[in-house]
């Protein structure tokens, strides 16, 4: 893939900080400029919403956290950047001065790239000297969590610089979309824009308070959009005829007078106070950093529940996440696992995270099972048991595990997992599992585990092929060096003799 080495954030308010985040969690280094005197205090604070989100949405191996670098000029900021993003306020005249500021100091070849959400690219790319590599990048806030951006061109941007910008986002967990004409707001905030005016409405008109509203779109529409859109879902909706049938049945409402689409609400001071008062009154008990760290737990949830669809394959935004983590584990998976016969292998290093912990801030129990989950599919992709793997149609399934937990995960506490191989033969793997406090290296948990190769086309075991056994023979060598593990063989309630 094509990848982002050094980026630069100039503006980092809510969605550039945001973007500075997304940034370094994938490891890529990120210069920030921004005159704002609390600039840092800032981006700092997004990035540990951001780190407790990325806790909670993989369990992949991510790499270092990229370094976050505040600069005193946006000449040092972008001068050595791949791709920088200009996230200054929504003022024409403002971000097309920076934009040819930031021209002017880039290298030729940096991808520039601006967050507005409705200005046109051919007006801001108006004084550049290159200006084919300007495109708008319109996110949506979270950007660290929500993976869309729009990507549009202006009249002299490249085509080709949008393809690589659309291909630099992938590794990075985004999904650049690319617009065909540049429209005033794009695609997004056009949509958005429709439903936030007629929302005004129903407000000024009395018809129903905020909270009713937003209870409206939640508990409805809301959720069939976030996995399947617009479209796709008012297809289902013309039943087996498809749209075709929805478009004939639903289509002449278009011409009803139902909606004020067209009409625009007057922001008086009146309706401020009484959108702002309602508001207070449906969400001011809790702070703005606590309403994003709920937001973000439960966009993260949402994501979970769409990755599991279409059977395991994904769905919407799951399905990327999918292949988010598809890409992570590939990078990971090119670091040497050491095979010794002095020690098991070393295959998982991780942190409790706050969405890991029960009430008394210890780590629930299915997260040791998740964990040990994560240790055993990391075995199997050390032996060449792969995402490709399994799409061929064979696997490895657990079809036993004995857990014992002697110690507490705690929250912020960090852990490793060693993994030793007891026994196996062409068709099954039987190992034992340690979780580790990684300061003391104490023992908090073990899982003694089999599995068993399977056909899954035909649903039955069957031997796994010469390559993977020629890549388990060198860990059973190895491993039948190493003493028995205190409690492997026991059974539920069995005590030490």
């Amino acid at each position: 893939m094509s990848t982002i080495n050094k980026a630069a954030c100039v503006g980092g308010g809510v969605i550039g900080g945001a973007w500075v985040a997304r940034f370094a969690l994938a490891g890529i280094d990120v210069k920030v400029f921004d005159p704002h005197p609390e600039a840092e205090r800032i981006i700092g604070e997004v990035m540990a919403n951001a780190e407790r989100a990325y806790g909670m949405l993989t369990m992949a191996p991510l790499p270092p956290k990229g370094k976050v670098i505040f600069c005193k000029s946006l000449e040092e900021a972008v001068q050595d950047a791949d791709w920088i993003q200009e996230s200054v306020p929504e003022r024409l005249e403002l971000k097309r001065g920076v934009l040819t500021q930031i021209d002017a100091a880039a290298r030729p070849d940096a991808l520039i790239g601006s967050s507005t959400s409705g200005l046109m690219p051919t007006d801001l790319q108006r004084d550049m000297k290159h200006p084919e590599r300007l495109f708008v990048a319109h996110p949506y806030n979270p950007v660290y969590l929500l993976p869309l951006a729009e990507l549009v061109g202006g009249q002299k941007t490249s085509r080709a610089v949008l393809e690589d910008a659309k291909a630099k986002l992938a590794p990075i967990g985004m999904k650049g979309v690319i617009i065909n004409k540049e429209i005033e707001a794009f695609v997004g905030d056009r949509l958005l824009e429709a439903v936030w005016r007629e929302g005004l409405w129903l407000i000024k008109d009395d018809i129903c308070d905020t909270e009713t509203l937003d209870d409206v779109i939640r508990y409805s529409f809301g959720m069939r959009w976030a996995q399947m859109g617009m479209f796709e879902t008012y297809r289902i909706a013309g039943g087996e005829a498809g749209m075709r049938h929805f478009l004939a049945q639903f289509g002449p409402c278009l011409s009803w007078p139902w909606t004020k689409l067209t009409d625009v609400v007057d922001l008086d001071d009146a309706l401020v106070e009484k959108i702002a008062g309602q508001s207070d009154a449906q969400s001011g008990a809790r702070g703005i950093r606590e309403l994003e760290r709920i937001r973000d737990q439960n966009l993260v949830g949402i994501m979970h529940a769409l990755k599991a669809g279409d059977e395991g394959r994904g769905w919407g935004s799951g399905k990327l996440l999918a292949e988010f983590e598809e890409h992570l584990w590939a990078k990971a998976g090119k670091a040497k696992v050491e095979v010794s016969a002095s020690e098991p292998l070393r295959l998982v290093d991780t942190k409790v995270n706050a969405a890991w912990v029960d009430y008394n801030g210890h780590m629930t129990e299915h997260r040791y099972l998740q964990l040990f989950g994560d240790t055993s599919d990391a075995l199997l992709r050390l032996i060449g048991v792969d995402f490709a793997y399994v799409e061929a149609g064979h696997s490895y399934y657990t079809v036993e595990t004995h857990i014992r937990h002697l110690g507490e995960g705690k929250l912020g506490q960090a852990l490793y997992t060693t993994l030793q191989l007891l026994s196996s033969d062409r068709k099954r793997l039987h190992f034992f599992t340690r979780i580790h406090d990684a300061a003391t290296g104490d023992v908090i948990a073990t899982a003694e585990q089999m599995m068993v190769h399977v056909d899954s086309k035909a649903g039955k075991s069957a031997d796994a092929p010469a390559e993977v056994l020629a890549k388990i023979a060198p860990i059973a060598e190895a491993h039948a060096k190493l003493a028995l593990p205190e409690g492997a063989g026991r059974s539920v309630g069995q005590r030490k003799a």
